[in-house]
């Protein structure tokens, strides 16, 4: 077919949307406009149709018209955009390696208590950290003797699931937990806690699912709202870690959340800040945010070979102080289109792309950490 080819991973709902352009929050267009930029050409995989021993695979390629199933030699390089949980995968995965293969992103989901513990032993990046502990009778009740308000939340949660608040305040303590009213939507429930223990429904809740106990940063606010800032950090054309764009994610009216999948609205950084803070510090306050996704992502990388696409969640104080919050391997890049940056958004895919354009022309992988080939080395990576 003449052009260097690079796989995109998907999971199979998505996967077969393609024919449709029925992606979700995925924009395969994007994909291909950002490939051509780099000669590259995208195809689109699922792991059931890659055969490891045969060395192909049947991918969604575009013929100028539609996707067409395509039986091709499987793609030396592969950037992974799906999430697996099931041991049969990765083991799929960890084959596909041994042959050469090189797929960045390969682990995109790591558990919150994993990510905490790397940052955590790094002595400049503890100070950006709210305390954490894993959940126990005995570490919630020293949180709670420690702090006025926690956040608990599942270790392995995505887009604000199952958060829970605890708060004290005149009266005791209360906790806040997700509801539905009766005609679907979503809301928050609070009620009071009886002598400061919390309800038995909440024990089995945190017995049968691992949690985080986490110290509330008192954020900045936006029209009474609290808000956090996405910073999306990706490796690009030269191999090297770089903030592609960011935006302030707000908490919808009542909420403590900013998840844009839990109702939370995105703006431009321009339009919120310099409504919270003094404008002459706003530029400061950005390079300080910047600054530190570069450095949680050059630790992370550290740990993780073949990291190449980031989204970070950093919360900012009153005072402009930033703190890491959490991110996620597979950055739903739709923010920046919800904040009016399309430009950003379909950067969002250009860096990927420049990215597999230099894994595929860096035979040695220069510059890139050691044991690359094997993005499995760190132990307890894996959800």
């Amino acid at each position: 077919m003449g052009q260097d080819q690079v796989g995109i991973l998907l999971n199979t709902s998505m996967y077969r949307g393609i024919p449709q352009r029925r992606t979700g929050q995925e924009s395969i267009s994007n994909y291909e406009e950002a490939a051509k930029l780099y000669g590259i050409m995208p195809c689109f995989l699922r792991l059931g149709d890659i055969d490891v021993k045969k060395g192909v695979s049947t991918a969604y390629i575009f013929n100028g018209r539609d996707y067409v199933r395509t039986v091709i030699p499987t793609p030396s390089v592969i950037h992974n955009r799906a999430l697996y949980a099931d041991r049969a995968a990765h083991k799929k995965i960890r084959s596909m390696i041994s042959q050469g293969k090189i797929l960045f992103n390969v682990n995109n989901r790591y558990s919150k208590d994993v990510i905490h513990r790397l940052l955590s032993s790094n002595p400049h990046l503890c100070n950006y950290l709210p305390n954490t502990a894993s959940v126990s009778p005995s570490s919630l009740r020293m949180m709670m003797n420690r702090y006025s308000d926690l956040i608990l939340k599942p270790i392995r949660g995505s887009v604000g699931h199952g958060i829970l608040r605890l708060q004290r305040d005149k009266e005791g303590w209360k906790i806040t937990f997700p509801s539905r009213s009766g005609k679907g939507k979503r809301g928050w429930n609070t009620v009071r806690l009886k002598r400061g223990e919390l309800p038995n429904w909440t024990w089995r809740l945190l017995m049968h699912v691992p949690y985080l106990v986490q110290e509330r940063i008192p954020l900045a606010e936006f029209e009474n709202r609290p808000l956090d800032i996405r910073v999306t950090v990706q490796r690009g054309l030269h191999g090297l870690w770089a903030v592609t764009g960011l935006f302030a994610k707000v908490a919808p009216q009542g909420s403590f959340i900013s998840n844009i999948a839990k109702g939370g609205c995105a703006y431009p950084v321009e339009t919120v800040l310099p409504k919270i803070f003094p404008p002459h510090d706003v530029r400061s306050i950005v390079a300080h945010v910047k600054t530190l996704a570069l450095t949680v992502a050059a630790h992370l990388s550290s740990q993780f070979p073949l990291l190449g696409d980031l989204g970070m969640d950093i919360g900012l104080t009153m005072d402009g102080r930033p703190y890491f919050i959490e991110c996620n391997g597979r950055d739903q890049r739709y923010g920046f289109r919800k904040a009016g940056l399309d430009e950003l958004w379909k950067d969002s895919y250009r860096k990927p792309m420049s990215f597999a354009w230099y894994l595929l022309n860096s035979p040695n992988l220069a510059g890139l950490p050691e044991h690359i080939a094997n993005p499995y080395h760190t132990r307890n990576e894996i959800n």
